[in-house]
């Protein structure tokens, strides 16, 4: 059972619910211990006086802030904690916002947020769900460990889940950051090999599955040390490829665009040919399952995140409201998604194809609607 990181309480308007914070996520990667080369003596960091060379404990460590050299103001711990912004134990949302509004550069760590308590899931819940029928994330900031975080707190299915912010200080501008960036007229380039990676783009599209990536190397790591723990030696290294040429980009894409496109249309018999083939009614939900990962036959793993909408369904509605629908049918999921950046779709990035169809319909609707 894992145990909470910090205790507190969530408050948005009067309502308040008493929380933990748990961690989300652990670290697999391989430790190694520091050691003095040629022997197996272990190397150790520890808290030395500067001045005497003795070592310090914990308990004898206060803060100190450099006013001139050689001049500190001393600050204890606990003057720390009686200055933290509002209550230290409160996660006080202040606004509400869509999530896809947020920049991903801003989001730092993921903690799981439970109720303290059988007594108080009621509440939590409630917050839970206004959350996930508003579609939005609460911005909040609390006090944890002597530091101030700006904080989203956002709904999974049965979860609270909040994620710590970068401040907007902190974020660095890439223009300024940065020695080499694209140009303005190469960003404004809409030629025949932006047509290619479009299409190369749509090719390799899929439903998020983060079970279908794993850390391959420290896979290499644990061979490594298990080889040698045997005695066996291990040479084996893979060279980097080698930049592409601007003036065989061309080719390069349509290489790339084949090699997509036979991986998916070897994917797509395989698929077929463990389905009943003697009947309509089996027939069409594969039709609707290659519609749905724009022309990839993949397994489905529905998202924590909201339920698999039918892509038959969407299809349905998009073909019954006529015009536009019909016109969208024929795009790509990337020229669909194109679309939505140019409409300020919400959401779109986590949209699939026939979602993406479904919501430019009702956009443009709505459109017409305030022309009018």
């Amino acid at each position: 059972m894992a145990r909470a990181i910090w205790t507190g309480v969530i408050t948005f308007g009067l309502v308040t619910v008493p929380v933990g914070l748990y961690t989300a996520t652990e670290d697999h990667t391989v430790h190694f211990h520091q050691l003095q080369r040629g022997t197996t003596d272990r190397i150790r960091n520890r808290r030395v006086n500067e001045r005497t060379g003795d070592e310090v404990g914990t308990g004898d460590i206060v803060k100190g802030y450099e006013v001139g050299e050689g001049e500190y103001v001393v600050v204890e711990p606990d003057e720390l904690d009686d200055i933290a912004p509002g209550r230290s134990k409160t996660i006080d949302i202040t606004d509400f916002v869509e999530l896809d509004r947020i920049e991903p550069v801003y989001f730092d760590r993921t903690y799981f947020v439970a109720p303290r308590g059988e007594e108080y899931t009621r509440v939590y819940e409630l917050l839970r769900a206004a959350l996930a029928e508003a579609g939005k994330v609460g911005i909040a900031t609390f006090v944890m460990r002597n530091k101030q975080y700006l904080t989203a707190l956002r709904a999974e299915d049965d979860v609270l889940v909040l994620q710590t912010l970068h401040w907007a200080d902190e974020v660095r501008d890439p223009g300024e950051e940065l020695p080499e960036l694209p140009s303005a007229s190469e960003r404004a380039g809409r030629g025949k090999q932006l047509d290619m990676a479009l299409q190369l783009v749509d090719a390799l599209s899929t439903d998020w599955e983060p079970g279908r990536y794993r850390d391959t190397y420290q896979e290499k790591v644990r061979e490594l040390v298990k080889a040698k723990a045997e005695g066996q030696e291990i040479t084996t290294a893979e060279e980097a490829p080698e930049a592409t040429n601007v003036l065989d980009l061309m080719k390069v894409l349509e290489s790339s665009l084949r090699t997509a496109r036979s991986g998916r249309d070897t994917a797509e018999p395989a698929a077929e040919a463990g389905a009943d083939s003697g009947g309509e009614e089996r027939s069409a939900p594969r039709k609707a399952a290659r519609t749905t990962a724009s022309g990839r036959t993949t397994a489905k793993t529905p998202s924590r995140k909201a339920p698999p909408r039918k892509a038959g369904a969407a299809s349905a509605r998009a073909r019954g409201r006529g015009g536009a629908g019909s016109e969208l049918q024929q795009l790509s999921k990337a020229e669909l998604y194109q679309r939505a950046t140019e409409q300020d779709v919400a959401g779109r990035s986590r949209m699939r194809r026939e979602e993406l169809v479904d919501a430019l319909t009702h956009s443009g609707r709505r459109r017409k609607k305030s022309a009018a």
